[in-house]
């Protein structure tokens, strides 16, 4: 299988992430498998991220009806200035339509399987439970210290000694160029 991002070969069907680019490669098996199509699970919800939306900017709304008078009665027990009063009226309400404006704007009318974390958290249960599937760690290898034989007398070298200065690069082409203009 290839990333359809960047055309990166992947190792496995399961793998989660394209090692390349990065791209969230859950569930794009499924899809080739299915040519193209992903099936809707019975499980699914049937609801649509927009119509999601608009119940949560509508909860908002309306938990400003009910949260707004607590915070009324909360402010005249404790005789302090009604600042908290407008602040959540004005969070609640604002928030609630602007959740509202935020679902018809912008989120997907259309029904969908399962989210992205849902299907994230069932990659990685898969992953995790086929340990049949992985391959085993390659197997244990010693060598034991006897075959290691210490050096000679007298071959022991000193770090110093290892590399010896290079030659100057300027001597050789001073050397060529004096060769050649001889000529």
């Amino acid at each position: 299988m290839h990333c359809p991002k960047c055309g990166q070969a992947q190792i496995s069907d399961e793998t989660r992430f394209c090692s390349k680019c990065g791209f969230l490669l859950t569930g794009v098996a499924q899809i080739v498998a299915k040519d193209g199509l992903l099936e809707i699970e019975p499980g699914a919800s049937s609801t649509t991220p927009r119509r999601r939306g608009i119940y949560q900017g509508v909860f908002i709304f309306l938990l400003s009806f009910l949260v707004v008078p607590l915070v009324v009665m909360a402010t005249i027990a404790a005789n302090i200035e009604p600042y908290f009063v407008v602040v959540s009226a004005v969070l609640l309400t604002v928030g609630g339509l602007l959740r509202i404006v935020y679902a018809l704007m912008f989120e997907s009318g259309e029904v969908g399987g399962k989210t992205l974390e849902q299907s994230v958290i069932e990659m990685s249960k898969k992953v995790v439970g086929s340990s049949g599937d992985v391959p085993a760690l390659p197997p244990q290898r010693s060598t034991p210290a006897s075959s290691y034989a210490p050096p000679a007398a007298g071959a022991w070298k000193d770090t110093n000694e290892l590399e010896k200065t290079p030659n100057s690069v300027t001597e050789t082409t001073t050397k060529l160029l004096e060769r050649d203009s001889g000529q």
